[in-house]
């Protein structure tokens, strides 16, 4: 982590569930942030399937993770979709377009 941000972690293959998510998001990045941010740290989602799970709340729950109320389907209210969108128009913008999963991986980390 560096300044508040972790790396972009992407989920190579497979569908993402909430074990995943636990796995590989929430264990090794959201929990030492929120040791980094201390008590006052409030963790902010999407409200998608994976990240509302039981494996989720119980995780959250036994780390002390304070997670951020959040209204469904507000989209437009998350930062986090507005990143995404930039970031998609950055990619969209680049005269060769990617080929396959692996040169779009390479681009987004780029970016």
């Amino acid at each position: 982590m560096l300044n508040g941000r972790t790396e972009l972690h992407i989920f190579d293959r497979g569908s993402v569930t909430g074990d995943r998510y636990c796995e590989e998001v929430l264990l090794p990045h959201v929990r030492l942030f929120r040791g980094a941010i201390g008590p006052d740290f409030i963790f902010m989602d999407d409200n998608a399937r994976p990240h509302r799970t039981l494996a989720v709340e119980e995780l959250l729950e036994s780390e002390d993770i304070t997670r951020m109320d959040w209204p469904a389907y507000s989209p437009d209210l998350n930062p986090i979709e507005h990143m995404w969108d930039a970031l998609g128009r950055c990619i969209a913008s680049y005269l060769q377009h990617p080929e396959n999963t692996q040169q779009l991986k390479q681009m987004l980390i780029e970016e």
